[in-house]
C-alpha cells in the first residue's frame, strides 16, 4: 500500500465514522468544472509595465495548449473562458477544432469594450449615442462568436463610469446601460445567458456605472430571466462579506457565476486562496448549501510575477480542496446549531470541515479522472516550461 493510499484510507475511515458519505463527496468533486481564463496565460503586469516570460503563448491557440496542460494534470479545468478581441482569429472553426482536439470546451465569452479610444468616457454608458451603438454592435458580435464556438454565456464587465463630479448625469448613465443591455439581451439565442459583473471602482474613480451587486441585480431583473449576476472576489471594498452576497443572490435565483482570485488591497488578481483561504471556503460553503448545480466557476487571476501555467494549476488544486472541505460540512448539525442559537457550535462545525486535510481525497479523485495526484509536482517534473521556452521563445525570468 502506498503512502497516498494509506492517507486516503485513514481519511475516508474517519469521515465515515462522522457520518459522511465519502463516495458522494468524491462524485461531486469529480464533477467539478473550473473555467480557466485565456487571458491568464499570457504576459501581464501593472500600469507601470508588462513583464514578459519565457515560453508565454503567442496566440490563442497556444493559450489553449497551456489550458490543456492544466486540465491534464488537474482533471477539473475542461472549459476555457475567452476574451474578444484579445482572442480574435480569422477562422473560429479552426479554434473550435483545436479546442476539441485538446479535450477542451468553451466557457463564457468576455467582450472587451474598454480599450478602444472611443470608450474613453464609457461604452454602454457613454453620453454619445453613436459610441453606445458601436459598443452594442461589438457586444452582439460576441454573441455570434459564442454561437460559433459553442459557448453558452456572455460575461459582461464594463469600465464605464466617471472620474469627476459633474462629468455626467448619473441617473441617465444608468438608463443608457439598461437600454444598451436590453438590445443585447434581445439578440441572445435561447441557449445563451448574460452574466452581469460589478466592480465598485477602477478605472472609474468617482462613480462606476455598475458598482455593486444590487445595481447588477436591478439590471438583470429589468432584462429577463437569463440575465444573472457575476461575483468577483476582488470587486469589493475592504470588509465586505462576499459569502453573504453569494447567499443572497443565490436565494433570489440570480447567481450566474463567480470569478475566483484573491486580493490584499483591491482587485489585485492574486492566486486563488493566497491571502484568505477561509473566505474562499466560506464562499464554497454557500455555493453548495442548496445542494443544486453550481454556478459557472471561473478563475480570473493575472498577476505579474508568477509562472502562469503553474499558477493556474495551483489555483485549480486550491479550488478543488476548498470545494471538498465545503462538501464535508455536516449540514444537519449546522442547521440544528443555528436553530438552537448555538453560536460557537455552528462556528466549530465550519472549522472542523475547514481544518480537514482533504488532500488525500482530492488526490484520489484526480487519479480516478486520469489526472495527477500531485499536479504541481507533476508539472514541475514534466519540463513543460523549458519545452515551451524552447518552442515559443521569450524572455527568461
Amino acid at each position: 500500500m502506498t503512502d497516498s493510499s494509506h492517507d486516503y484510507d485513514h481519511l475516508a475511515s474517519r469521515l465515515r465514522e462522522d457520518g459522511c458519505d465519502v463516495e458522494a463527496v468524491a462524485a461531486s468533486l469529480a464533477a467539478l468544472v473550473i473555467e480557466t481564463p485565456s487571458w491568464g496565460f499570457g504576459d501581464s503586469g501593472t500600469r507601470f509595465g508588462v513583464f514578459p516570460q519565457a515560453g508565454r503563448p503567442r496566440d490563442v491557440f497556444e493559450r489553449f495548449d497551456d489550458a490543456a496542460e492544466v486540465h491534464r494534470l488537474t482533471g477539473a479545468a475542461s472549459a476555457v473562458a475567452t476574451h474578444f478581441p484579445w482572442d480574435a482569429v480569422d477562422d473560429l472553426g479552426a479554434l473550435r477544432d483545436h479546442a476539441a482536439e485538446l479535450g477542451l470546451s468553451f466557457g463564457a465569452v468576455n467582450p472587451n469594450v474598454f480599450q478602444d479610444p472611443d470608450y474613453k468616457l464609457g461604452s454602454v454608458g457613454n453620453p454619445d449615442p453613436a459610441i453606445r451603438a458601436k459598443a452594442v454592435e461589438a457586444l452582439i458580435e460576441c454573441v455570434g462568436i459564442a454561437t460559433e464556438l459553442g459557448s453558452t454565456a456572455q460575461s459582461l464587465w464594463f469600465a464605464d463610469g466617471t472620474n469627476y463630479p459633474g462629468q455626467d448625469n448619473l441617473a441617465e448613465r444608468h438608463e443608457r446601460v439598461v437600454e444598451c443591455l436590453s438590445q443585447l439581451y434581445a439578440a441572445l439565442p435561447p441557449e445563451q445567458e448574460l452574466l452581469v459583473e460589478y466592480k465598485f471602482f477602477e478605472p472609474a474613480f468617482y462613480s462606476t456605472d455598475i458598482p455593486d451587486w444590487g445595481t447588477a441585480m436591478a439590471i438583470c431583473r429589468r432584462l429577463g430571466d437569463r440575465a444573472r449576476v457575476l461575483v468577483d472576489f476582488g470587486h469589493h471594498a475592504h470588509g465586505v462579506n462576499v459569502e453573504q452576497i453569494v447567499a443572497l443572490i443565490a436565494a433570489e435565483g440570480r447567481l450566474g457565476g463567480f470569478h475566483f482570485n484573491d486580493h490584499k488591497y483591491a482587485d489585485d488578481d492574486l492566486l486563488v486562496g493566497s491571502v484568505n483561504p477561509f473566505a474562499l471556503f466560506l464562499v464554497f460553503s454557500e455555493l453548495v448549501l442548496g445542494g443544486g448545480a453550481l454556478p459557472r466557476l471561473t478563475i480570473d487571476q493575472s498577476h505579474n510575477v508568477e509562472e502562469k501555467v503553474e499558477a493556474m494549476i495551483l489555483s485549480v488544486v486550491t479550488l478543488q480542496e476548498a470545494y471538498a472541505r465545503a462538501l464535508l460540512i455536516d449540514r444537519e448539525a449546522l442547521a440544528q446549531a443555528q436553530g438552537d442559537g448555538d453560536v460557537l457550535g455552528g462556528y466549530e462545525l465550519l472549522q472542523r470541515a475547514f481544518q480537514t486535510d482533504v488532500r488525500p481525497l482530492c488526490a484520489r479523485v484526480r487519479e480516478q479522472l486520469g489526472a495527477a495526484a500531485d499536479p504541481v509536482a507533476a508539472f514541475r517534473a514534466s519540463g513543460y516550461v523549458a519545452r515551451m521556452a524552447e518552442r515559443r521563445g521569450g524572455v527568461r525570468v
